[in-house]
C-alpha cells in the first residue's frame, strides 16, 4: 500500500509560485491550489460588479477587480474575490504588501465549480476579517444575489431577485438586481 505524502508550502514558496505561475493560486494552511478560469459569465457579472460599485462608491470607497489579493491573517487564507471594496484606507499584510487585508466589502461569483466552498468554506473564512460588513454571492444560474451581512458577532443573509433592490447601508448605496444582470445570458448548471 502506498501513501500520498502532503506537501507542507511556506507562505515564502506561495510567493515564489506566484511569480512564475501564469495561474492565480490561492494559499490556505499550507497548499497551494489554482484557481478555476471563468466562464463568460461570471467575466460578465463580476464586470458588471466592479462597475456599479464604482459608480456608486466613487470618491467615497475604492473597488478593486480580481486582481488584488486579499488574505485573511486569522486563517491564513490568501485569495482573489470577484470584487473588493475597501472604505478608508487600504491595509496591506505584512508577509505579502501585495495583499490586502481589510476589505469592506467582498463579491463572489458563483460558478458550477466553486459555488458550495464560495458559500460555505471560504465564507467562514471571509468571517474572520473585521473590518468585512457584506459579501455578496452572485449566481450564475439566475437573477439573484445572496447578501451577507455582519450583525454584531452574527451575519444575516438575505436574497434578492430580478426587480428587486439590494440597500446596502454600509456604504449608502442601493443596487437593481435587473442592472446587476443587464445583457448578461445565465448559465444552465
Amino acid at each position: 500500500m502506498t501513501t500520498a505524502r502532503r506537501v507542507h508550502y511556506s507562505y515564502e514558496d506561495y510567493l515564489a509560485a506566484l511569480e512564475t505561475s501564469e495561474l492565480k493560486l490561492e494559499y490556505c494552511d499550507g497548499e497551494i491550489y489554482a484557481m478555476a478560469g471563468g466562464t463568460p459569465t461570471h467575466a460578465e457579472l463580476s464586470a458588471s460588479m466592479t462597475r456599479l460599485l464604482g459608480q456608486a462608491v466613487l470618491g467615497r470607497c475604492r473597488v478593486f477587480s480580481s486582481d488584488l489579493k486579499v488574505r485573511v491573517e486569522a486563517t491564513g487564507l490568501s485569495t482573489y474575490p470577484d470584487v473588493t471594496v475597501v472604505c478608508g484606507e487600504a491595509q496591506y499584510a505584512s508577509i505579502d504588501r501585495n495583499a490586502l487585508i481589510n476589505p469592506t466589502l467582498l463579491v463572489e461569483v458563483t460558478s458550477a465549480s466553486t459555488e458550495d466552498y464560495d458559500r460555505g468554506e471560504k465564507f467562514s473564512h471571509y468571517k474572520q476579517l473585521t473590518s468585512l460588513q457584506v459579501v455578496l454571492h452572485v449566481s450564475h444560474r439566475a437573477k439573484r444575489v445572496t447578501v451577507r451581512r455582519r450583525n454584531g458577532k452574527d451575519w444575516d443573509e438575505q436574497e434578492f431577485r430580478g426587480g428587486e433592490r439590494i440597500d446596502l447601508a454600509e456604504l449608502s448605496i442601493s443596487l437593481a438586481i435587473d442592472d446587476v444582470y443587464a445583457g448578461v445570458t445565465l448559465e444552465s448548471r
